[in-house]
């Protein structure tokens, strides 16, 4: 049997209950193959190459710049993508930077004092005016969407974050491509993809929490993974032929 391989990047800590969860949630998968890449010992060439990508809860991460750029390696190398809070924050200021040309920051991140001529940051990913640390909530998602096509059109789930995208924030990122295709009932972004054929997916909501494993959002990432791990056993079967 091809495994199906998947890089989970954070920094791993029994702190974090998502991180105890997620090798449980994978035990139901027998195909599945997990490879936890702490931040500091990242390289984004490598951690594209795997049948996808989890970018998991758990930041300020200690090397912010290495995710952001193996969130870009997958994203331009149509590595399976998904990113959970923390990785979800991380995917949006990847998209900024890279696509947009924001000097986007974290809030969370410290700001360089000795930062030269390059350009001016902004703090893209703020405080969010009510926490939704250990808080659930419902999210109402866009019909025809990759979101909706897992979760239908309206889903309740668990958070635990307080810093987040803001509607108003999040325009400029719209314009570009980016498709906020989840928000709260008073409209602020909860989940955000890429249209295309590519599976890139991150969502303000820790599905590694939900109850019913696994989470609807974890499937379809698990099946875009796996569609990979099979182009490339034919990719490798096709090389050995020749």
């Amino acid at each position: 049997m091809n495994p199906t391989r998947i890089a989970l990047i954070g920094d791993r800590s029994t702190a974090v209950r998502a991180h105890e969860r997620i090798p449980e949630i994978a035990g139901r998968y027998d195909d599945v193959d997990l490879h936890w890449l702490s931040t500091t010992d990242l390289t984004p060439a490598e951690a594209a190459g795997f049948d996808g990508v989890w970018v998991v809860p758990g930041s300020p991460y200690a090397d912010e710049d290495r995710v952001v750029e193996t969130i870009r390696a997958a994203r331009t190398g149509a590595t399976p993508l998904l990113g959970t809070c923390g990785g979800y924050q991380h995917m949006v200021l990847e998209f900024a930077r890279n696509v947009v040309g924001i000097g986007a920051r974290h809030a969370e991140s410290p700001v360089m004092a000795d930062a030269g001529d390059a350009p001016a940051s902004t703090a893209l990913i703020t405080e969010l005016a009510c926490s939704l640390k250990g808080r659930s909530g419902q999210v109402d998602v866009v019909p025809g969407s990759r979101a909706a096509a897992a979760l239908g059109e309206r889903s309740f789930e668990r958070f635990h974050c307080s810093f987040g995208l803001t509607a108003a924030d999040a325009e400029p990122l719209v314009a570009a491509g980016l498709v906020v295709s989840g928000t709260s009932p008073e409209g602020e972004p909860r989940v955000v993809e890429l249209p295309g054929d590519g599976f890139w997916l991150g969502t303000a909501f820790q599905p590694e929490l939900a109850d019913a494993q696994p989470h609807a959002v974890i499937e379809a990432f698990v099946t875009a993974a796996r569609a990979r791990a099979v182009r490339r056993a034919a990719g490798a079967d096709a090389a050995a032929v020749r």
